[in-house]
């Protein structure tokens, strides 16, 4: 059974949006746009949100979980390959042989996933495994 917000979704992935809003299908619009606030009023709490970005951050909406991963420089894009699990993605093919294990917060879909690459960061959207709110009765032994 699909949500109302999963209908929602499909019907605004189908729609052309008006010039400028094109960045609304973009997961990360969200996250610039504070950091732009956050550096024009609080340029101190900015330098720090900078300062933490080396590594990947993963956040998560109502049905995703997103993956931003800063790409090293050196990386051979036919080499880079992205394995996803429901619990963790892995990236190979990072300069050295080298691969990357995420741990992601919540269970995903691993066949239902989008990947790419821009301005150096591997964005990575993946979609929430519904969770177990169904209760099962289980037998009593008396």
């Amino acid at each position: 059974m699909t949500s109302k917000w999963d209908e929602l979704e499909r019907w605004m992935e189908g729609q052309k949006l008006p010039k400028g809003f094109d960045v609304l299908r973009e997961p990360d619009w969200v996250e610039q746009f504070v950091r732009k606030m956050m550096t024009k009023s609080l340029p101190e709490a900015a330098g720090m949100m900078q300062q933490q970005d080396d590594g990947p951050s993963v956040f998560e909406t109502h049905h995703f979980v997103f993956v931003k991963f800063p790409l090293p420089s050196g990386v051979e894009r036919d080499s880079l390959r992205l394995f996803v699990r429901e619990d963790r993605i892995r990236i190979d093919g990072l300069p050295g042989d080298r691969k990357e294990t995420v741990k992601l917060p919540k269970p995903v879909k691993p066949k239902i996933c989008r990947a790419l690459v821009k301005n150096g960061v591997l964005q990575i959207k993946l979609r929430k495994r519904p969770g177990g709110a169904v209760y099962y009765e289980a037998p009593i032994r008396w």
